[in-house]
């Protein structure tokens, strides 16, 4: 049986229509398929490899730790010297309110974690979150998502969800003190690389505090530099009560982290005991390539990176077929008329050798989201390839 029969036949599926990319390498922007074909990776994993792929430091971290010991309890009982640094050097680049760190293993696991968390603190019930919004594939994950198409089959999921108008001011009201907590993704990013109004954010901060209700922001794609900076909503002046994070935090490793207060965290350990557990949650080498990778990104220079970002955009919008680009930091949205060009346009890039993708939410668009790595000599060929898919698909 060969390795594309295996997949096909004894891994499940995620649609009628995978990539099919036989992967035997990746080296910075780059993949190499079994044939020696290689493809530049300009959505780096879904927004995971901000870093590259297979980044030396990364690596040397990860070797490191597996020559020592790999999981050895479950999270939260034994004192292991990786996590306990990752979680240092995590808070220390953080506003003082976000001082302690959960370790699970994805970021819809961060997610489903924080509503537990918000209801734990407050006593209530009701969450609220945002039309357009997408904080995972897990029940209550999905709850909170906003995509009713890919949630009609699964229902019923949780009560007392309510959904506002992203960036309206008026549906703030909402927010009420039956109000556990908000969940917002600081950008949207399945809904096309949506960015929120500063007053907007402002507001929404405001309308919590005055509520009581524990503001959520859900930086599992937005963070970690992609954005422009190492944390999206440090460019809007304002701090949430819970910060979840995920995909590029890892190097490549699968990682989900609830940031909260010490004493908001602290719930978790009684009435009862155990209010939040996972098993393989802060493991050891995972943490040693999220510390790693917490040390290249802190080096980041977020100037040239908004340089780099923004000609990337300017040389694709060119094209008259281009109705419209959105973008943050490396985050990137390109409407075209309809999702059949999308479709063509995806797809003809492949053959020359550049993944890019599409949104769930927004099939009109194409996604972008290289490596944070992208040199401008890359940008500048990722730029001539789509923009000849585009000319021979139309």
């Amino acid at each position: 049986m060969s390795y594309r029969e295996g997949f096909l036949e004894k891994l499940g599926q995620t649609s009628p229509t995978p990539y099919l990319l036989d992967i035997v390498r990746a080296e910075g922007i780059w993949l190499f398929d079994r044939n020696g074909k290689k493809y530049m990776d300009m959505i780096a994993g879904v927004a995971v490899n901000n870093v590259g792929h297979s980044p030396p430091e990364v690596l040397k971290a990860i070797h490191e730790q597996v020559d020592k010991y790999l999981h050895i309890m479950v999270y939260g009982e034994y004192i292991q010297e990786p996590v306990v640094q990752f979680a240092e050097k995590l808070v220390s680049l953080l506003p003082e309110k976000l001082n302690c760190v959960y370790p699970v293993n994805s970021g819809t696991e961060a997610n489903e974690a924080a509503l537990k968390l918000v209801k734990r603190i407050t006593g209530r019930t009701e969450i609220v979150s945002f039309r357009g919004s997408y904080h995972g594939s897990t029940h209550g994950s999905l709850s909170v998502s906003g995509n009713e198409v890919k949630k009609q089959a699964f229902r019923p999921l949780l009560p007392e969800v309510r959904f506002l108008s992203h960036n309206s001011l008026t549906d703030l009201e909402q927010i009420t003190s039956k109000t556990a907590g908000v969940i917002l993704e600081t950008i949207q990013g399945d809904a096309g690389v949506r960015v929120p109004d500063a007053e907007f954010l402002k507001a929404l901060r405001q309308r919590c505090t005055e509520t009581g209700a524990l503001l959520i922001f859900d930086e599992i794609q937005c963070g970690m530099g992609r954005a422009g900076s190492l944390f999206a909503f440090e460019n809007y002046g304002i701090v949430p009560d819970v910060l979840t994070l995920g995909k590029a935090i890892g190097g490549g490793m699968p990682i989900g982290v609830l940031v909260s207060a010490q004493e908001n965290l602290h719930a978790f350990t009684h009435s009862p005991m155990l209010g939040h557990i996972t098993t393989f949650g802060g493991n050891p080498v995972v943490c040693a390539a999220g510390l790693a990778t917490l040390k290249i990104l802190e080096k980041t220079d977020w100037n040239e990176l908004e340089r780099k970002g923004a000609l990337l955009q300017q040389l694709v919008s060119v094209h008259p077929e281009i109705k419209a680009s959105r973008r943050a930091g490396m985050m990137f949205a390109f409407d075209m008329e309809s999702f059949e060009r999308v479709e063509k346009v995806v797809k003809k890039c492949l053959e020359y050798g550049l993944v890019s993708f599409w949104f769930l939410s927004h099939p009109y668009s194409f996604r972008l989201s290289p490596p944070l790595t992208i040199s401008e000599a890359e940008i500048r060929e990722a730029a001539e390839i789509i923009l000849r898919s585009i000319d021979e698909t139309a």
